[in-house]
C-alpha cells in the first residue's frame, strides 16, 4: 500500500483499467461528489502503472483518498461524501 501512497499523494484518486463497466460508474460517482464539494480529482489507468495493475488487478476501480484505499469496485456515493466532508 506504501507504493500506492507514494504514487499518488495527496487528493483523490480513481485507479482504473480500460473498457470496465464498473470504472465507469465509478468515473460518475466521483465526478459528481467532487464536482458538489468544488474539490478536483484525477484518474489513473492500470494501462499507466502496470505495477498498480498486478497489485489492484481484483478490485478495480479502487479509490484513494490522500494516498490511502477507501473504496474498491461499487464507489459509494453516500460513503465517498462522508469521506471528503
Amino acid at each position: 500500500m506504501e507504493a500506492a501512497a507514494n504514487t499518488f499523494g495527496a487528493g483523490v484518486v480513481l485507479l482504473t483499467r480500460p473498457q470496465c463497466h464498473l470504472c465507469e460508474d465509478a468515473r460518475r460517482v466521483v465526478d459528481r461528489v467532487t464536482g458538489d464539494l468544488g474539490l478536483t480529482w484525477r484518474e489513473v489507468s492500470v494501462a499507466e502503472v502496470p505495477s498498480l495493475g498486478e497489485r489492484f488487478a481484483e478490485e478495480l476501480p479502487v479509490l484513494f483518498i490522500d494516498g490511502v484505499q477507501r473504496d474498491f469496485w461499487s464507489i459509494d456515493e453516500g460513503r465517498l461524501r462522508r469521506l471528503l466532508a
